[in-house]
């Protein structure tokens, strides 16, 4: 299977005393899933790495990804088309850019797993592609 990797899940991951650092690598342990992240979801998680961990901790990060750990995937002009039908659509839950890719990557791929902590908004959405999304951990 494959499944999209969110800011959130991966900053748990990264951190070993987030709260959710234990939840992040126990389901990185059993999934044996294709991990794919947009493009837009680096910037900010070097952000968060950078401002929370340190310049070291990020320069890890990227070299873990530059490695193979995680595929990026480009956002098309497609996507961005659905990404701006998805904010529009979600605007009362001020869903953000880098979700409403995730939604849009998701549907591209026919992806139905999402590794996030953000259930809220993962819940909320309703993908063109499956009934709804399985949300992990």
């Amino acid at each position: 299977m494959t499944a999209i990797v969110d800011t959130s899940f991966l900053f748990a991951l990264t951190d070993s005393r987030d709260v959710n650092h234990q939840r992040a690598v126990d389901t990185a342990a059993v999934i044996d899933d294709l991990l794919i992240s947009p493009i837009t979801v680096l910037p900010e998680i070097c952000y968060l790495i950078e401002s929370r961990l340190g310049h070291a901790a990020m320069r890890r990060f990227i070299n873990t990804v530059a490695a193979g750990d995680l595929q990026v995937e480009s956002v098309s002009r497609d996507d961005l088309s659905r990404v701006t039908e998805i904010l529009n659509q979600y605007a009362d839950a001020r869903v953000d850019f880098v979700d409403a890719t995730i939604v849009a990557l998701a549907e591209r791929l026919k992806v139905t797993r999402i590794l996030t902590l953000d259930r809220r908004h993962f819940e909320l959405f309703r993908p063109q592609h499956c009934a709804a999304f399985e949300i992990f951990p």
